[in-house]
């Protein structure tokens, strides 16, 4: 029998590995489990399966240089956080955000400064 842990899940199509990294450790840092899964398909869609499938209903698709969080109550295309081509720093606070967000903690900024939402 296979049992899953209460995860964050990232759909992952042809991802840039730094960015994936970085993603990784805002979650890491947060103290919260993820899982990064291969996968092929649009952004939007990747981030929607994700926050579906994720019993945590936090979810992250990112398809190459493009990175979308999602939150299972919220219909595809309506993500949270969009970034393209991003700093690495804010691939970190996008992940760091994927898991305040089932905190409900106050989110990273994700653009400007680091001043939180």
């Amino acid at each position: 029998m296979v049992i899953s842990r209460p995860s964050i899940l990232i759909y992952a199509d042809n991802a840039d590995e730094d960015y994936l990294r970085e993603l990784c450790a805002g979650i890491e840092e947060e103290g919260v489990l993820y899982q990064v899964i291969p996968a092929q398909g649009e952004l939007d869609t990747l981030a929607h399966r994700a926050a579906e499938e994720s019993m945590l209903g936090s979810g992250i698709g990112i398809s190459g240089c493009r990175i979308a969080m999602q939150m299972r109550p919220l219909p595809e295309g309506r993500n949270v956080f969009e970034l393209n081509q991003p700093r690495f720093w804010q691939c970190r606070a996008l992940g760091a955000n994927s898991a305040r967000a089932i905190k409900k903690m106050p989110f990273k900024a994700v653009t400007g400064g680091d001043e939180q939402l």
